[in-house]
């Protein structure tokens, strides 16, 4: 009788003891599957501009929706692989530019492409947005899609059906199609004078595609001052304010090719800024119930550096 309730016990014990532990698992699984890690790139400078180094994570601000949030992860490493977008305005408005933008564009990827650890694609757009190369690290396919990359034909033109300059359609192909699926530091590098004439969906549309993959946006302002003009001082869209407003929302730079600043210059400002990223992890103290837009305020204790980052991300259940 006593060894038969004695092996009850035991057996109700170790009953107990499986159910605690599957109870645990689940509960672990739960926390797991909920636990999210936003990724924040951030670059900061000096009021100079000046690009500023080796700080730490105890020298940063991070909110959510005006709530302080603590940074669980935090690095910065020039040699974190690379996932780049760049994207050619092919529009009739840039054919005299057109030469000085792949010439560049040349220069830039003998520079910053380490074919075993970094990912480039190539696209262009016009009356129509075209992947001109998929994602890849080998600079023989890349070079030659960029000699590819071209104005529009007079049979295209006369083909034409509708039309315009389709930018803000290209950025969200772009995010929704390649970025969003990739993991590393990603980041669009845009060659156009921002004037947009035919795309289906907006400008708010198109960031909104960016924030949600993660994806910075690098602007190259780079325009044919003559292309939308005539003599007599008419003067055409201005491309400016989109391009930096696009920069700005997603955590990218606004560049403008000038007189002063040529395009060779600014793609090495691209280069040292992508090498010299913040990397900032948190794990919001909000759970998400419903998928939503959140505000991020990112800034340094120390007065007077100017933090360049996205401010607000994609929390999705």
């Amino acid at each position: 009788m006593k060894n038969s309730r004695r092996l009850f016990l035991l057996q109700a014990a170790s009953l107990i003891g499986t159910r605690a532990v599957r109870a645990q698992q689940q509960e672990d699984a739960t926390f797991s599957a909920d636990v999210k890690v936003v990724n924040i790139l951030a670059t900061v400078r000096s009021k100079k501009g000046e690009i500023i180094r080796g700080l730490g994570k105890d020298d940063f601000l991070l909110s959510e929706d005006k709530r302080p949030q603590t940074i669980r992860y935090f690095s910065q490493e020039s040699d974190l692989p690379l996932t780049l977008g760049l994207m050619v305005d092919t529009s009739m408005s840039q054919r005299k530019v057109l030469d000085a933008e792949r010439s560049a564009s040349f220069r830039f990827l003998e520079q910053v492409l380490r074919e075993k650890k970094d990912q480039v694609f190539i696209m262009q757009f016009d009356m129509a947005v075209r992947m001109n190369q998929d994602l890849t690290a080998i600079r023989g396919k890349l070079e030659h899609a960029l000699e590819s990359v071209d104005t529009p034909s007079r049979t295209e033109l006369s083909m034409q059906n509708g039309g315009g300059t389709l930018l803000y359609d290209a950025v969200i192909k772009a995010s929704v199609d390649v970025m969003k699926n990739q993991r590393n530091r990603k980041a669009l590098i845009l060659l156009t004078d921002g004037v947009d004439t035919g795309s289906e969906q907006s400008l708010p549309v198109a960031i909104e595609a960016a924030q949600r993959a993660d994806t910075l946006v690098y602007s190259i302002l780079f325009s044919d001052s003559g292309a939308y003009g005539i003599p007599f001082g008419f003067i055409g869209p201005d491309g400016k304010g989109v391009l930096t407003r696009l920069s700005k929302e997603t955590g990218g730079g606004f560049f403008e090719v000038s007189k002063k600043v040529g395009i060779d210059q600014i793609y090495g400002v691209i280069q040292d800024e992508l090498r010299s990223q913040y990397s900032i992890g948190f794990v919001s103290d909000k759970p998400v119930r419903v998928s939503e837009f959140r505000t991020l305020q990112l800034a340094t204790k120390q007065k007077g550096l100017v933090v360049q980052a996205r401010d607000r991300y994609w929390a999705a259940r």
